[in-house]
């Protein structure tokens, strides 16, 4: 194999993981996305009293603040768009 056809095939793997990564940061940012508008509608009134569920709240609450804000700006609009892609009932 030549040095200019392994330094393509490079170039296709590189593309292919790109481009794999670029999909699952899609999928990670619905993820963000959905969890983030649950954290917002939750009512901490009428949450279970288990300290477990109180503790998993708080720390979903504390990782989608230390988000910045473009990239949760990008997950609230992924969803977005998920939502308006659904049929209405």
């Amino acid at each position: 194999m030549t040095v200019h056809a392994l330094r393509d095939e490079e170039v296709h793997l590189l593309r292919k993981e790109i481009e794999m990564l670029m999909a699952e940061r899609q999928r990670l940012l619905q993820v963000v996305g959905a969890a983030a508008v649950l954290v917002a509608n939750l009512d901490s009134d009428t949450l279970p009293e288990e300290e477990d569920t109180i503790d998993a709240a708080e720390m979903l609450a504390e990782l989608l603040n230390g988000l910045t804000e473009e990239t949760l700006k990008d997950a609230l609009e992924s969803v977005r768009a998920e939502m308006d892609d659904r049929p209405q009932a």
